[in-house]
């Protein structure tokens, strides 16, 4: 089974559990302002401490066209050694061996896609870009503790049935796999339109283990993603995602807590891509494999051809061994604005009959087995929760072998 329709099995489970934590309601904890409309000087005290926290002293900065600031901080001083799990913690500066591949070459006529800052500088070496955090930022997501993860206030907290206003056009390979030790798939980049700032649009893969069931979901996630509440834009930008406990207390986007361990000095995390596909146009990939170093346990993450960095495997409990389930697809958050369907777009904001420059794709889609050998997957089952609103449809050539479109539009005659 899935992890998708595991997921939606163990929805109601879930939302019981939280009607227990929470007596019935979803704890958000907003902001407190001043008559004045100021945020409460304590609060804000507390977030410039945080700020203090996680924006490391850097040895150098750079400032993007896009606006955002690069710190280039001392790779033994960033973000992820602030986890007591990585407490004298041995960095890994290059996988121990890549995965072999025998299988096809499957080709594309498209381009790869650059990263927004490097037009702008570049990080020495020994040290590690990350993109600095801003007051901004932090008081966009309403409360620390909400800053930088998932938001639980999007699962429903009534039994009348599975929605979190988290939607999907996903695929995942048709024969159930009982260990996989890593995936790799190559995706088109777009700016799909996003109606309301709290809402997200995003392309990725999902390699997990564990259940919602016991609240032991691990999961490593990696994509690019259009989240204006996030980052204060509508720009795409390369993210990440972890978490050990079904996304309740562990993990978050990016490196806005400690945990995945970077050791490139050109690529940020969560930096902004660019150009980006256009419709009828030039198509524009970011290709992602994520790993399990054979010799380490910790789990890499490819990035193009750049080796970025990595999730120490003593991050997680279910992961620490292998994964049970690799999937790729588009997520969208839908709020619901002024009571119908969100019109924010999922992949391009077509639909997968459109095909090629049209309707956004996966492809080049391999896994990882227990002899560190990449294989193609020769068969997937594509999922689409609200198929009137984005659907995903699988296809088969001899350049791509197995692939699919995904996405849509959102609110529509079909999909009010």
């Amino acid at each position: 089974m899935s992890f998708f329709n595991k997921f939606v099995r163990s929805l109601l489970v879930l939302q019981l559990v939280v009607l227990v934590i929470n007596n019935g309601s979803i704890d958000v904890s907003a902001w407190k302002y001043t008559s004045t409309g100021q945020v409460d000087p304590l609060e804000m005290e507390k977030i410039k401490q945080y700020l203090e926290k996680i924006n490391k002293p850097a040895v150098k900065s750079v400032e993007s066209p896009d606006g955002d600031i690069i710190d280039c901080i001392p790779i033994d001083k960033q973000p992820a050694f602030d986890n007591p799990l990585l407490k004298n913690h041995n960095i890994q500066m290059a996988p121990s061996t890549m995965p072999t591949y025998t299988g096809g070459n499957y080709t594309s006529n498209t381009e790869s896609v650059r990263q927004v800052w490097n037009d702008a500088g570049s990080c020495p070496d020994g040290t590690v870009p990350i993109r600095r955090t801003t007051i901004e930022d932090v008081l966009r997501a309403g409360s620390l503790s909400q800053f930088g993860k998932k938001k639980l206030n999007y699962i429903s907290t009534t039994v009348t049935g599975p929605t979190t206003g988290h939607e999907y056009a996903i695929a995942h390979p048709t024969q159930p796999q009982s260990s996989i030790y890593g995936t790799m798939a190559t995706f088109n980049v777009w700016d799909p339109y996003i109606e309301v700032d709290n809402e997200f649009s995003l392309s990725q893969l999902w390699i997990t283990a564990g259940s919602y069931q016991d609240m032991d979901l691990n999961t490593i996630e990696a994509g690019w993603q259009v989240y204006p509440m996030l980052y204060g834009d509508r720009s795409a930008r390369l993210f990440i995602y972890w978490t050990r406990d079904a996304y309740q207390t562990t993990g978050c986007y990016n490196l806005l807590c400690s945990g995945f361990v970077q050791t490139d000095t050109s690529v940020v995390i969560a930096g902004a891509l660019s150009p980006v596909s256009t419709y009828g146009g030039t198509q524009y990939e970011i290709t992602l494999l994520i790993w399990k170093d054979p010799s380490t346990g910790n789990w890499w993450m490819r990035y193009q051809n750049i080796y970025v960095g990595y999730w120490p495997g003593n991050l997680f409990t279910r992961l620490s061994t292998y994964a049970t389930t690799a999937e790729w697809g588009g997520e969208i958050v839908n709020s619901s604005p002024n009571g119908v369907h969100t019109s924010t777009d999922m992949g391009s904001g077509h639909f997968p009959p459109e095909g090629y420059g049209k309707a956004s794709y996966i492809r080049n889609l391999q896994n990882v087995d227990s002899t560190n050998t990449l294989y193609s997957v020769q068969s997937i089952t594509t999922y689409a929760d609200h198929p009137n609103c984005y659907d995903a449809k699988s296809y088969t050539d001899t350049n791509w072998g197995v692939y699919f479109y995904y996405g849509g539009s959102g609110k529509n005659t079909l999909c009010p």
